[in-house]
């Protein structure tokens, strides 16, 4: 059974949605790709819904998290669960490429392929889609918008608070 919960942050309020306990869901306000309301089964603002992610979300967002631990369920193509796991493995303050993930996953060519399946991550800050960029080190295409892809990577290179 799905539902979910709304949080403040730095980045506007996010959207958090479990199935059956689950965190299978983080979007912000006005996020490209993000789901029908309709879809996030009902509101749960009891503290022991989503605790555990809003905890670690809080503390990633005081600096003090570096890399979530929580428990996921990731729901898309296999090819598109394989770019989010690479995802997950790009350190805290760090960038990469499409080009690199797609070198990374074996297969060069894949870039474009990579920054569609990035685009529809249903779990950002988590999942850090926003440590990608273009092959130049340019911001490009972020599902919450350049700026918050922009002020994330500031935040977490520790050139700019919120």
């Amino acid at each position: 059974m799905k539902q979910h919960t709304v949080t403040d942050s730095p980045y506007g309020p996010l959207t958090l949605v479990a199935d059956d306990g689950v965190l299978c869901g983080l979007y912000m306000t006005e996020q490209r790709h993000r789901p029908p309301q309709g879809t996030f089964g009902p509101r749960d603002d009891t503290p022991s819904g989503f605790g555990e992610a809003q905890e670690q979300l809080k503390a990633y967002f005081a600096g003090e998290l570096k890399e979530f631990t929580l428990r996921l369920e990731l729901t898309g193509t296999p090819f598109q669960q394989s770019v989010w796991d690479r995802l997950r493995q790009i350190p805290y303050g760090e960038t990469r490429s499409y080009g690199e993930l797609a070198e990374a996953l074996g297969n060069p060519g894949a870039s474009r392929a990579v920054g569609l399946a990035n685009g529809r991550n249903p779990i950002g800050i988590i999942v850090p889609c926003h440590r990608v960029v273009g092959a130049n080190g340019g911001l490009t295409g972020y599902g919450g918008g350049l700026d918050r892809k922009q002020r994330l990577l500031a935040f977490e290179n520790g050139t700019a608070l919120f």
